[in-house]
């Protein structure tokens, strides 16, 4: 009887679609900060401490990114055309209060983080991001990858701008969330699209890289 409840046991954890899963806190839907006051604050930061991150605050971030706020029809935070959703948001964490270093991937559905690898990247990603130090000094990194076919399946050719529109929209609601939360982010366009993937053992397009952290300077 011991030997089948190891074995059970065993079983569950290979098999369990929690393993590896990070149940993130609800998003507040009520700022403290107007609208008007973020947006005239938005700035792109390119120096950044390596204060950690609270898991509300990841949390909020991922959500202003890609999470359902129509749970009836599944829409979400950025619109897409035709609500076909080609994005896939990765987060690169270095130094969160709550979690451990590692990949992760936001699941908008369940508003979760499933763990992709483990460690603490940021140096890598640099250097696949010609150098630029940001990502390396912010304490977690957001980075937009795009599944094209997901558009381009609908609309052609044609889709591709729109999967292009779409970034720039989710792009937006990451500086205004970051903004609202006292945070600092910049619009990273500049890497290697290959290596950049193979870090993140994905097939998907890179797109952008959002490093977001306490800010030292402002630029722009």
């Amino acid at each position: 009887m011991k030997g089948f409840f190891v074995l059970f046991l065993l079983v569950f954890l290979f098999i369990s679609p929690m393993v590896g899963a990070v149940e993130l806190p609800s998003p507040s839907l009520e700022g403290e900060v107007d609208l008007e006051k973020v947006i005239s604050n938005r700035r792109s930061i390119r120096e950044f401490s390596d204060e950690p991150l609270t898991l509300n605050q990841i949390s909020q971030l991922l959500w202003a990114a890609q999470g359902i706020t129509d749970p009836d029809n599944n829409f979400r935070s950025a619109p897409s055309a035709g609500a076909l959703y080609p994005m896939e948001v990765f987060l690169i964490l270095g130094n969160a209060e709550e979690l451990d270093a590692g990949v992760y991937r936001y699941k908008p559905e369940d508003h979760s983080l499933e763990i992709v690898k483990e460690g603490d990247i940021r140096g890598d990603l640099r250097r696949a991001s010609l150098g630029q130090r940001a990502i390396e000094q912010a304490p977690i990194n957001i980075v937009i990858t795009a599944e094209y076919t997901r558009t381009t399946g609908h609309y052609g050719a044609r889709g591709e701008r729109y999967v292009h529109m779409e970034a720039g929209h989710i792009g937006q609601n990451i500086y205004l969330q970051a903004a609202a939360l006292g945070l600092g982010t910049v619009a990273i366009g500049a890497f290697n699209d290959g290596d950049v993937a193979s870090l993140l053992d994905i097939e998907y397009n890179p797109l952008y890289i959002f490093p977001v952290g306490y800010s030292q300077e402002f630029n722009d």
